[in-house]
């Protein structure tokens, strides 16, 4: 990982979520996300980047991603809460998700994060 720690958010047979910070430094520099999000784990994903926010923003890495159903599309793009409040922001966003994002109406746009994962 170039020297990037990570530590585990959590963990099913399903999804592996992963918060992913420079040595020595407090903030996530993304949390990153492996495997399926569904029904069944879309309130424990909610849970768990809720608690590693710090700032006005968490940068969530999608790209590891298999399959996501709408419950867990809404936990990552709040559909409910204005633009300007939304605290997550996606990163590597697949183009699959991309449209899923699309198709429901909730407008993906790209935001700017260089990061080295």
């Amino acid at each position: 990982m170039g020297g990037l720690e990570e530590r585990l958010l959590y963990q099913d047979d399903q999804l592996k979520i992963m918060m992913r910070r420079n040595p020595g430094s407090p903030e996530p520099l993304a949390v990153a996300l492996i495997g399926e999000i569904d029904a069944t784990n879309s309130h424990a994903l909610a849970g768990a980047l809720a608690s590693c926010r710090q700032g006005s923003y968490i940068v969530v890495d999608t790209g590891e991603l298999t399959f996501i159903d709408v419950s867990g599309l809404r936990v990552l793009a709040m559909p409910t809460l204005p633009p300007s409040q939304r605290w997550i922001r996606l990163h590597n966003v697949t183009p699959y998700q991309r449209r899923l994002l699309r198709m429901m109406g909730w407008y993906y746009e790209p935001r700017a994060h260089h990061l080295p994962i």
